[in-house]
Order: C-alpha cells, then structure tokens, then sequence
C-alpha cells in the first residue's frame, strides 16, 4: 500500500464530508465494573481555570456543585421513600460515591473546597446527616434550590412560600456551617462572598451587605447557586438540556431568565456588579453543564457541571 500524503488524506477526508458526525459514533455506557482496578481520581472530570485576583500568596480551590444526595432512612415517611427510589435513578445511584471522590482530590491536590449547593436533593433526615458526616464545620459555599425541598412534587409551590423558607432557613443552619443567606470569609486576600440566590433573584439586604463588603476594599469572588444570565450561558444551557428535560433551565419567556431581567433588586445588583472593579470572578453550578463565560471586565463567570456525575472545577488564584 502506498504511504498517503498529507494533501491526498485531507483530500479524502474533505471528499466524506469532513469530521465524523456524532451520529455516527457508537453508544458507549458506563459500567464500573469494566475497570475494577483503575487507580484513584480516575472517575473524575476536572475542569481547569485560573483566576488573576490579586492574592497575598497562591492557592487553590476544588469548586464543585450539585451533588444530589438522594437518602432517607427505612423509618421516614412514605414521600422520602419515594423520592429516593425515583431520584437515586434520575442522578445514577453514585452520588455519595462521587463526593467522596471529590474531598478526596481536593485533600490531595488544592488548598480548599467549595460547594455551590444542590449538595443534597431534598430535605430528609438522612440527607441533612451526609452533610454533616462529610463537612462537619468546614464547608464553605452556597446552597441551592434543593436545599429548599422537603417533598418536591409532592407538594409543588410550597417550599417557595416565605414560612417555609424561613423554617427552612432555620433548620439549615443546624447542619450548614455557614449562614446561607449571606456569608464572608476572607481566604489569602480574597474576599469569598456566599449569597442565597436560589430562587433567581436577591433581596435589598443582600445588596446591601454586599456593598458594606465591597468597601472593605478586598478583591471578591461571588459564590452563587443560580448562575447570571449572559447569552452564551443561556445559549449553551438550552442547547445541552433540550425541551423536555428536567434539567433544562431558563426558560426563554418565563423562571430564571425571566426574574433576572425582571426583578427590580436583582436587575440592579448585576448592572452593580458589571461595573464593580473589586469583583474578580463568579463561581456557580445549578445547570449540570461546565461553562464559562465573560461577565464584566474584570470579572468571568463559572459554572461547573453537576457533581453527581463526577465532575469538578479546581481554580487556581494568583
């Protein structure tokens, strides 16, 4: 057989119609049991990027979100049995197994982990005790809408009602040690900034404990469950989750997207902070999907993918 020149290969690769189409690739599964002595991390998709903020000395942080713990005890009610039969199929039954991965890595590769809520599904007592089985008192984050649902579509609308939510509030506390409305710490120079965003819109007061912070003059990372909307993020969100999909998030006239836009607060809170310089980077999660996209000049959006299925953000800051 004669040797193929370059020019002929790129000929007849041109000829079939250039890359192989995704149709055409073959349907590969998952199945742990093919690889039974893979070595540690193995499982783990860790996504890269750097963040210029300004530091006293480098340092590194595991970011990971949406994890999804699906676990009720044998005595909880016939809901939580429920949800955890249905649930533990809809995010693959390998949660826990994947946040233990997950500390793991950060104990051997970064200075620090963050989790950006979702950490557990529902509410159930089972679920609240993995919280602490796992963090203790040093976890540091946001939570999400999740962490906001005791029965889910069991009771749909209730958890978003305001004496829920301060009931809710309250119990969170007792195993989230930090306050999930709004929290602060300062990490190396950096100003890390934890706001309740789960709903898709912030409150006045948060605005205004933001501000208070700000003035400290700190370089600050925002930590948020609920992305903000830009066109790509938008973009590439509806283009993964197609219609349909109970992933799919932001609906074009209607949710997040729309109440971003829309609400008064929220609506200036982010043209605030599109012209915010101490701003230096969003961490966020809440859509499943990695991406990352510019929010204000000094300022890039991250999002991380659903830890459930493995996956993280390990951010290195100078």
């Amino acid at each position: 057989m004669n040797e193929m020149t370059r020019k002929d290969f790129l000929k007849g690769t041109l000829a079939l119609g250039g890359l192989i189409a995704t149709s055409r690739l073959p349907a590969l599964a998952d199945n742990p049991a093919i690889f039974p002595k893979r070595g540690n991390f193995e499982r783990l998709s860790i996504n890269k990027v750097h963040i210029n903020a300004g530091t006293t000395e480098p340092f590194s942080v595991l970011h990971i979100s949406d994890t999804h713990l699906t676990d009720a005890y044998p005595q909880e009610d016939e809901k939580k049995q429920k949800l955890k039969a249905v649930r533990t199929q809809t995010f693959g039954g390998r949660q826990e197994e994947a946040l233990r991965d997950s500390i793991a890595w950060a104990k051997a590769n970064t200075d620090y982990l963050l989790h950006t809520g979702d950490l557990i599904d529902w509410v159930s007592q089972a679920n609240l005790d993995l919280v602490k089985k796992y963090y203790g008192d040093a976890m540091f984050g946001s939570i999400g809408n999740h962490e906001y649902s005791h029965n889910m579509w069991f009771d749909k609308g209730s958890d978003d009602t305001v004496p829920n939510r301060v009931q809710t509030h309250a119990l969170l506390g007792k195993y989230y040690p930090f306050n999930v409305t709004f929290a602060s710490q300062v990490v190396h120079g950096v100003r890390f900034i934890s706001i309740d965003d789960v709903f898709a819109r912030v409150t006045s007061e948060q605005v205004e404990l933001f501000k208070a912070e700000a003035k400290k003059g700190q370089p600050i990372i925002l930590l948020m469950h609920v992305p903000f909307y830009t066109d790509f993020i938008f973009g590439t969100n509806a283009k993964y989750w197609k219609y349909g999909s109970k992933f799919r998030g932001w609906p074009e006239t209607s949710g997040e997207y729309k109440i971003q836009k829309e609400d008064p607060t929220t609506r200036d809170f982010i043209a605030y902070l599109k012209s915010e310089p101490l701003l230096k980077g969003i961490l966020a999660g809440h859509l499943h999907i990695t991406v990352q996209d510019r929010f204000s000049p000094t300022a890039m959006e991250y999002v991380v993918g659903g830890n459930y299925g493995f996956v993280g953000q390990e951010v290195s800051f100078t």
